[in-house]
């Protein structure tokens, strides 16, 4: 495919997704109000725990600060890609997009991108307002590793959408996946408290879930300006995640839409 097609393509669907949302604008306040609420109920929960609470030796406000920020921008990553092929089932039009010209996985990817780019605007937004909230003195954050961070998060995030919706298509339970992938990695990977103290059988769950290794490299790089020296065991595990997740993503979406073509299941949901 070439470049100027896949940009004429992105600027489409952007424009189209920014016509739909000054059209429902509620929408917007709506979450931005959501955000302000809950920043507010995790300000006052950090000031009743007290500073003597300092997991990793962070203030626990910033702690808390990334950890639901990060969590929520990484479910909702992923719940994109979802949502592309629930609609498309709803609509009825997924048998005409799956048969376009364009490959059915960077399909899903363009249709993904204005949410993509809402949810980084979110997460930067939430942190900002946050740590402007709590007046609390931060070291120059590491720049350059939040975005190796962000950038690999991102990338499984993708990766593991690509997986949800194979299971859309496979046996229309995705959106069951991401409830039950999202209940786990509020519980296990230190949103909001340290994973450290969790029992033993939890804490091994916890390393082998990516977003862990996202949390502690975003606190590492964000809130105590870690060098690379500290933050390469985090962006090495989130490396070789991103490695084997975006093939296994690809290879099971096309799969699975194979087989739903074959079966006549594509719009089933």
């Amino acid at each position: 495919m070439r470049l100027s097609g896949l940009a004429d393509k992105l600027a489409a669907v952007l424009w189209r997704d920014l016509l739909t949302a000054v059209r429902y604008r509620s929408g917007f306040l709506i979450t931005a109000a959501g955000a302000a609420v809950e920043l507010a109920a995790f300000y006052y929960l950090a000031r009743a725990v007290g500073p003597q609470f300092r997991p990793g030796g962070m203030d626990y406000f910033p702690f808390l600060l990334v950890g639901t920020g990060f969590y929520t921008f990484f479910v909702m990553v992923l719940h994109s890609f979802l949502q592309v092929v629930q609609e498309a089932q709803r609509n009825g039009t997924i048998e005409i997009l799956m048969t376009t010209s364009t490959p059915a996985p960077v399909l899903i990817l363009l249709s993904a991108v204005s949410a993509l780019f809402g949810s980084v605007a979110q997460f930067v937004l939430y942190v900002l307002a946050g740590l402007a909230l709590s007046h609390m003195p931060l070291p120059p954050p590491n720049a350059a590793g939040c975005m190796a961070v962000f950038a690999l998060s991102l990338v499984i995030a993708a990766a593991m959408g690509f997986l949800a919706a194979s299971l859309q298509l496979a046996m229309q339970k995705g959106s069951a996946v991401v409830w039950l992938f999202g209940s786990a990695a509020w519980l296990a990977t230190g949103t909001l408290f340290p994973a450290a103290e969790l029992p033993r059988p939890l804490r091994l769950l916890s390393e082998a879930i990516p977003l862990t290794h996202s949390l502690n490299g975003m606190r590492l790089a964000l809130l105590e300006g870690a060098g690379w020296a500290a933050l390469g065991r985090e962006i090495a595990i989130l490396a070789f995640f991103a490695l084997i997740l975006l093939p296994l993503g690809l290879l099971c979406f096309s799969y699975t839409l194979r087989q739903a073509r074959r079966e006549g299941t594509l719009s089933f949901y």
